[in-house]
């Protein structure tokens, strides 16, 4: 008998101690931190994969038939307009040019003899013209004897990046075999692809004498040094994806960018009048964004919202709230809807503030 009354003196205990620490849980004066969003003018920036293009890449081919006889430069190098790179074998080219100088210089001299019988009147005009037309052959197969040499050297038509060789030392070329490329990269063209709604934003603002300035992100997430400028855009749509291409002018002279290259153009966009709250300020029920906002009477009222643009700890939305609403800023998951609560008002601006300085560290 003794040990039930035991038992319940002790879970009397209990109770009454489980009851004073919600008593004091409920005298706690908790203050919940409540901001209000801001309208202002804002720039955002639409990403879109790119591709990176030399403004000026070609190939390099042999132009005549014979063996590579000499390379004079190496892959990845740096070369400069007219410098020599590569020699095939001019034996046989030499052996032309000099059977088609022999032939002129006999050609030469027979029509030097027909004219000064033609001036005697010893021959008719006729075959002073004749061997004059021979003289004139003589000279054009000369020239194109000695143009096949040439053909032999091949130079730099540009200063540009060698790439790799597709062909090597000692290879017996065929007319038009590929050697290797050459870029020019002190000017980049980025392309990237822009769907068609936000082509019709873009040209909407009318021609400008300012083209439109925009930012490339490197593979390392990095931005490049220099600031870019479209410059044109492609003449038709593509039909599978609805996407029409744009083309950037990147400078590039550090050399930094190569033909081939990828990254991430950043164009900006002016929203005028933007409204903007703290991300950390929404919560998700299924696939919709909803926010608390604050009565006359402090009771909480789940709002939704609608997103039209993510930012670095903010929201843009299009729809759902106005400047003079107050919405619950931090402590989302410590309430529940219709509960009134007691708050400190926080400015919009001290609060972004804060966030960025937290995120800093």
């Amino acid at each position: 008998m003794k040990k039930h009354i035991y038992v319940a003196f002790l879970a009397l205990l209990f109770i009454m101690a489980s009851c004073k620490h919600k008593i004091e849980g409920h005298e706690e004066d908790v203050k919940f931190l409540v901001t209000s969003p801001i309208q202002r003018d804002t720039v955002i920036y639409n990403e879109y994969v790119a591709q990176i293009s030399s403004s000026n890449h070609i190939e390099l081919r042999s132009q005549e038939k014979g063996y590579l006889e000499k390379i004079f430069v190496d892959e990845g190098q740096s070369v400069r307009r007219a410098q020599l790179m590569f020699k095939i074998m001019p034996t046989l080219y030499q052996a032309e040019v000099a059977k088609a100088k022999a032939e002129l210089n006999f050609v030469e001299i027979e029509y030097n003899n027909t004219k000064i019988l033609a001036d005697k009147n010893v021959v008719s005009v006729n075959e002073l013209a004749l061997a004059k037309a021979k003289l004139e052959k003589a000279k054009a197969e000369l020239s194109l004897a000695e143009t096949h040499l040439g053909f032999t050297e091949i130079k730099a038509p540009f200063d540009g990046i060698m790439d790799r060789f597709h062909s090597r030392l000692g290879s017996l070329l065929e007319e038009g075999e590929l050697l290797t490329t050459l870029s020019d990269i002190s000017n980049m063209w980025v392309y990237f692809n822009v769907p068609e709604s936000q082509y019709l934003e873009f040209v909407k603002k009318g021609k400008s004498d300012v083209k439109t300035k925009v930012q490339l992100r490197l593979a390392n997430k990095e931005l490049f040094e220099s600031v870019g400028t479209i410059e044109t855009i492609e003449g038709e749509f593509n039909n599978e994806t609805g996407n029409i291409a744009f083309r950037a002018n990147f400078p590039n002279p550090k050399g930094i960018l190569r033909h081939g290259e990828t990254g991430n153009i950043l164009m900006p966009v002016n929203l005028k009048k933007a409204i903007l709250i703290p991300q950390k300020s929404t919560f998700d029920i299924l696939d919709k964004k909803y926010v608390y906002v604050v009565d006359e009477n402090n009771v909480l009222q789940a709002k939704q919202i609608t997103v039209a643009y993510e930012l670095a700890h903010l929201y843009i939305i299009s729809s759902g709230l106005t400047t003079n609403d107050k919405i619950l800023a931090d402590g989302l998951g410590k309430v529940k809807n219709n509960e009134k609560i007691d708050y400190e008002f926080v400015d919009f601006e001290k609060e972004m503030s804060d966030l960025n300085q937290l995120h800093a560290e």
